[in-house]
């Protein structure tokens, strides 16, 4: 992308002023999205973003910039302008970069920018008539096609320099239902870092199905109704519950400044025997992997909760510091615009020994989620309301009729310690996650669960 010896200069430019470590981050990343509605392709974007993220710490202070300016003068600049926020400290020195290599876990067969646009519309045309004939009471579906390839260079004054190209494809699906002058709507969002064979392989029969089923069972459900339950939780989306009130948590851009009611408890009880809580970003071609995170570090399977005792954080370089600790190949960043931090990639709860028969046929009354929908987290407390996409009332061990509007209202910590059962049938759900470094693919991810009690709202009351 940019030469050798000019990267070389602007670390040493970045250093000028006192600061000990210096880092380029090279972004060239190529987009392609489409939109399908009512049956017709409505927008169809693509572009190509190029920049450069300059990083600089001195001790515990960080600076950061960006710039489009790829010629040498721009980047001295940019590099000279920044380091101005550096006042006394020992300066660094720049080490002889030291290209690193390393065997991708992720195998892609077809680049999406080798595939014509006519053969991903085609794509969504039968996904389209799947989703319109699952039922006449379906009235819309709109669908949205992605993929990207971002091509990296990360290179910093430690000496490190590392190359990458991740390749990324989804498929959105969101099917409207309508009766009389009720309207639901169902989704389903499949992702992988993967190529065009993503999409070719793609059971569109299940995906667009599921979505379409939601809209349509939901268009007869009852409300449902208000207090605290049992609550199972079914597995895929089920995981977003805990990635949100449990795994931001976890994340050192909260534990090193003591914004986490998981700081400072490595070693404690905070879940049940039954609970293994995992962070993997090497799970190959799952929408969260990755081959290295975006500080050039490898990325590799992080146990932070086992069998219910805390065993670490998801750690980036800079909070490494403040921690006294080491990185654990979770920095991540939206795109060179951000300031990288500790993010998850593919988080998710290790399969129990129950079966998902079992879960439910212990359990006398409760609510059975087996979609969940969008919500809320307060990351320093942990406290948590979600939506339900799709929920049942469970009776005598049974899943019995549907009800709608439920939202759990709970605390992240407080629920992973309520975990009574954990079953066998772990599968994870593609998603996307904003924090402070931008919004990120990731996968959610659980086996069915069962939480002995959670408040329920509901719009029927108890």
């Amino acid at each position: 992308m940019i030469k050798q010896s000019i990267i070389e200069h602007v670390l040493e430019a970045a250093l000028s002023t006192g600061g000990d470590f210096s880092e380029l981050f090279i972004e060239d990343k190529y987009v392609n999205s489409m939109e399908l509605q009512s049956g017709k392709i409505e927008k169809s974007i693509s572009g190509r973003d190029f920049g450069i993220g300059i990083r600089i710490f001195s001790g515990l202070q960080s600076i950061y910039t960006y710039t489009n300016d790829i010629s040498e003068e721009g980047l001295l600049l940019a590099a000279k302008r920044a380091a101005l926020a550096i006042k006394g400290g020992v300066t660094g020195t720049v080490h002889p970069l030291q290209k690193e290599t390393f065997n991708p876990i992720h195998k892609i067969s077809q680049m999406p920018q080798t595939v014509e646009h006519a053969r991903k519309a085609a794509i969504m045309r039968q996904a389209n008539e799947i989703a319109r004939n699952y039922d006449e009471r379906i009235k819309q579906v709109g669908l949205r096609y992605l993929d990207e390839e971002q091509n990296i260079l990360i290179a910093n004054s430690e000496g490190k320099f590392v190359e990458d190209t991740r390749v990324y494809s989804r498929l959105s699906i969101q099917a409207t239902a309508s009766e009389g002058n009720e309207l639901q709507t169902g989704f389903y969002g499949p992702g992988a870092h993967a190529g065009f064979e993503f999409m070719e392989n793609l059971d569109l029969g299940h995906y667009a199905g599921e979505a379409a089923r939601i809209a349509v069972t939901m268009l007869q459900a009852d409300e449902c109704p208000s207090g605290k339950f049992p609550v199972i939780i079914d597995n895929e989306f089920g995981g977003v519950i805990f990635h949100e009130a449990c795994g931001h948590g976890l994340e050192a851009t909260a534990v090193a400044k003591n914004n986490s009611v998981f700081a400072n408890r490595i070693g404690e009880k905070v879940a049940p025997d039954i609970v293994t809580y995992i962070d993997d970003g090497t799970l190959p071609n799952e929408w969260g992997s990755l081959n290295i995170d975006d500080e050039g570090e490898k990325t590799r399977k992080n146990v932070l909760i086992e069998n219910g005792i805390l065993k670490g954080y998801l750690i980036d370089k800079f909070n490494a510091r403040r921690m006294n600790a080491e990185p654990t190949g979770s920095s991540r960043r939206q795109s060179y615009r951000f300031n990288p931090t500790s993010r998850m990639t593919n988080t998710y709860i290790a399969p129990g020994t129950s079966t998902p028969e079992d879960i439910i046929a212990s359990t006398e009354y409760g609510i059975y989620t087996k979609y969940m929908g969008g919500g809320q987290v307060n990351p320093a407390t942990g406290d948590y309301n979600f939506a339900v996409a799709e929920a049942y009332i469970v009776k005598d061990g049974k899943i019995d009729r549907p009800v709608r509007g439920a939202t759990l209202i709970g605390n992240g910590a407080k629920t992973l310690q309520l975990v009574d059962r954990v079953g066998n049938n772990l599968a994870h759900g593609a998603g996307m996650c904003g924090s402070l470094s931008g919004s990120l693919p990731v996968n959610v991810g659980q086996p069915m669960i069962r939480v002995s009690e959670i408040t329920v709202g509901g719009t029927k009351g108890e």
